[in-house]
């Protein structure tokens, strides 16, 4: 067994990478820590955790995390840089905040407020990362790996959903529109007013209007490497009435010269052997519902003729595969283990 430690785990990822962590044959769970909810006992934080109910969290620092194999680092954007530099540089350290996500400093400054750390391999497996390859992709970057950064939750829908179509050049780079609909655990476990219940229920509203989410640039950074040209998207993020999951609906140009009847074909050839993602049958949408509490990611493709757009639909559940099932995925990739050891490949109903 190789022992992990979940830094952060008092809050929605760090519970969520403690329930897949139990279901996993490999990975040991070890010590689990927090900030301000150190010596609290998990089960009054996480109830639903029930083998760790009488763990006790303990405080967040380099003392604790260290005798571990596996870090997995569930923080405030911000925070894991300086803990991750004081870590072995045997230790597969896997963060899911936003630390080391993006590769340029301009974009991170831009959207960020404290200074870049500089990049980890990017975790996400499926991602293609080659013009005119689709089977060019993101993972043989993460094989023995020993530290990798974890996508957002947004980027992972729509990443998947574009890079494609960019990758077998199906698709314009230059006017790509995306609305994404977030469950309100995107936003964290910490108490906001307007995340409150007779606030939320029944409603719908946007955020982040105006290219200032800062997800755009994670966004376009995967899809440019797809294409590669330089890809601006244009992204309007939504809260939406349920605890987790995201639906976002993609749209782009069809590229000149390409015919209608050949576009799902690169979507096809791009996922036929993976997991994970999986195009659905003509004529059949993602759903929030039907991806909840797994790894997986659903994905529709249809062409607008009249408009001559592309619209690109995914489903992902934000908690699952948009952060902590990436994580043990990729702590997997990085072991040397197959990659599905561990995750959940089917949602749960109703």
């Amino acid at each position: 067994m190789t022992r992990a430690a979940v830094a952060g785990a008092s809050g929605y990822a760090g519970g969520e990478i403690l329930r897949l962590l139990l279901a996993h044959p490999h990975l040991e769970i070890g010590a689990v820590t927090a900030g301000g909810s150190a010596g609290e006992l998990l089960g009054a934080i996480h109830p639903q955790l029930t083998p760790l109910a009488g763990r006790r969290l303990e405080d967040t620092s380099v003392e604790t995390l260290s005798g571990h194999e596996v870090v997995f680092l569930a923080l405030p954007h911000g925070h894991s840089a300086a803990l991750a530099a004081q870590l072995p540089d045997d230790v597969v350290v896997i963060d899911c905040g936003a630390d080391f996500r993006l590769e340029s400093g301009d974009a991170w400054t831009t959207f960020y407020d404290t200074p870049h750390a500089g990049s980890w391999p990017y975790g996400m497996p499926e991602l293609p990362v080659s013009a005119g390859s689709l089977q060019a992709k993101q993972r043989g970057l993460l094989s023995g790996a020993r530290r990798i950064a974890v996508p957002g939750c947004y980027p992972t829908a729509v990443s998947l959903a574009l890079a494609p179509g960019l990758a077998a050049g199906v698709l314009a780079p230059d006017d790509i529109v995306v609305v994404a609909a977030s469950g309100t655990s995107g936003a964290g476990k910490g108490l906001k007013p307007h995340l409150l219940g007779s606030e939320v229920m029944g409603s719908m509203s946007p955020y982040g209007v105006g290219g200032v989410h800062r997800h755009t640039p994670e966004i376009e950074q995967n899809l440019s490497r797809a294409a590669n040209a330089a890809v601006t998207v244009s992204f309007t993020p939504t809260l939406a009435p349920m605890a987790r999951g995201i639906l976002a609906t993609c749209t782009a140009r069809l590229a000149p010269g390409t015919r209608a009847d050949t576009v799902r074909a690169a979507w096809e050839r791009a996922y036929e052997d993976e997991p994970f993602v999986h195009v659905l049958p003509e004529g059949q949408w993602p759903r929030t519902a039907d991806v909840m509490a797994s790894n997986n990611v659903q994905v529709q493709v249809a062409v607008d003729e009249r408009a001559n757009r592309v619209v690109v639909v995914s489903a992902v559940d934000n908690l699952t595969k948009g952060t902590a099932g990436a994580a043990v995925q990729c702590a997997n990739i990085a072991l040397g283990l197959d990659e599905t050891t561990g995750l959940p490949v089917a949602g749960v109903a109703p």
